[in-house]
């Protein structure tokens, strides 16, 4: 496997080699020891799948603030999406910056999101499924939202034209000149 950092500290673009042959390809998605060995995050507790009917779906920007903050490891098994995290760690030089990478079923490669960002997405095509790991539980009265279409960030999702499709709460999620600092890290 192969780790590439990106541009914000901490956000890692994941590689591996993919094994084919006639009857397909065979390809590891993870590995502890690698994790370990290149001092990434590598305990993960809880395992989420996500499907998204509609292109242009947009979910997120969503993070968990300590004790239950969430490193996030995702992948996108079927179609294709464009990622999105958001700084949100008030000590960092790139506090409040974004950056958006695209991922697709059709390599292998995954994102490593650390706590201490907001996490969301884009679907590009329909059907689209992403799966992603966590390194906290689920817990809902640490759940936190950044909105979408904050003017602060400044996100420039790949709708082409297109209305996003939203869930209520993503829709209104607050902006990051409202969020307190107990939202923060």
């Amino acid at each position: 496997m192969q780790f590439y950092p990106l541009a914000l500290e901490g956000i890692t673009l994941v590689e591996g080699p993919v094994r084919a042959d006639p009857r397909g390809a065979f390809m590891e998605t993870w590995r502890a020891d690698y994790f370990e060995n290149a001092g990434l995050p590598n305990s993960w507790v809880q395992d989420n799948l996500s499907v998204s009917v509609h292109p242009y779906t947009i979910r997120g920007l969503h993070w968990q603030t300590p004790p239950f903050a969430q490193a996030k490891l995702v992948r996108v098994l079927v179609g294709e999406i464009v990622d999105v995290v958001v700084d949100l760690r008030p000590s960092s030089q790139t506090f409040g910056r974004s950056i958006s990478v695209p991922l697709s079923a059709t390599k292998n490669q995954s994102l490593l999101v650390p706590a201490g960002f907001a996490h969301g997405f884009c679907t590009l095509v329909p059907n689209t499924m992403v799966a992603y790991k966590t390194g906290a539980r689920y817990a809902p009265e640490c759940e936190r939202g950044l909105r979408w279409d904050c003017p602060d960030v400044a996100i420039d999702w790949p709708l082409n034209g297109n209305e996003p499709i939203l869930s209520e709460k993503d829709a209104s999620a607050q902006v990051l000149k409202d969020l307190s600092e107990a939202d923060l890290f």
